[in-house]
């Protein structure tokens, strides 16, 4: 059997919370942390590369099957959508979460039009079923082991079809002090700023993604990262259409 990683949104709250926390805390926390992705422009990089997937993409008879792993709100999905409902873009959105209060804080926001399906289940256990044109994951993978990292690597290379993309944050001492000055507001759930400040401590610069890259055998020459400002890196590899 393989094994499981968690990717879920709660272990990463417990893990700085030092215990258990309820579903309410769970959502409120996951509420803001949407607010800051949103003032930080986190889910930009994710939508320009998808911009270049639709073009390259633009022949294609059947919808375009994406799927987002450690979804947690799901604020990137719903963006997603609207984009793809703007671009005329035929598309199929699954989010996969391994805590099943994640998904459900993740259907409560999401409008009832909506067509994303929200899984509970495993990023390694089929959850989200074989045939992925796009796998998506932002915000998740600095929480991982390096070994951990790069056997995502090795999965999102050998099964999805048209390319993947990951964002995660940047290693910078600037961003790092910005962070916890803007973040001092008492408006934000109390968890915010301690767990922002650990994950900009413990993400990874260019040469980082480069070496775990090349662990999980990845051609070089066929990713590219890119700086996102603020605070973001972006991995990303669009395969031959």
């Amino acid at each position: 059997m393989a094994e499981r990683i968690d990717f879920s949104q709660r272990a990463l709250l417990e893990e700085q919370m030092d215990g258990p926390c309820s579903y309410e805390e769970l959502r409120q926390c996951l509420r803001d942390l949407a607010w800051v992705n949103r003032l930080t422009r986190a889910h930009r990089p994710i939508m320009q590369w998808l911009e270049e997937v639709a073009h390259t993409q633009s022949e294609r008879d059947r919808p375009l099957r994406i799927v987002d792993f450690g979804c947690g709100y799901g604020d990137m999905l719903r963006r997603i959508e609207r984009w793809a409902g703007r671009r005329g873009v035929a598309v199929e959105l699954i989010g996969v979460d391994v805590n099943a209060n994640a998904i459900r804080a993740a259907r409560e926001a999401t409008p009832a039009s909506s067509r994303i399906v929200w899984i509970n289940g495993d990023v390694y256990a089929g959850a989200a079923g074989g045939d992925l044109d796009v796998v998506t994951v932002s915000g998740v993978l600095h929480h991982l082991a390096e070994p951990e990292i790069i056997r995502f690597l090795q999965w999102a290379e050998q099964t999805a079809r048209v390319g993947w993309c990951i964002v995660d944050l940047h290693r910078k001492p600037v961003p790092y002090k910005v962070f916890n000055v803007i973040m001092r507001g008492g408006w934000w759930h109390p968890y915010i700023r301690p767990d922002g400040l650990t994950s900009i401590r413990r993400s990874f610069l260019a040469e980082d993604w480069e070496r775990m890259c090349s662990a999980a055998g990845v051609d070089a020459s066929a990713v590219e990262i890119r700086e996102h400002k603020p605070a973001r890196l972006c991995v990303r590899r669009l395969k031959a259409a």
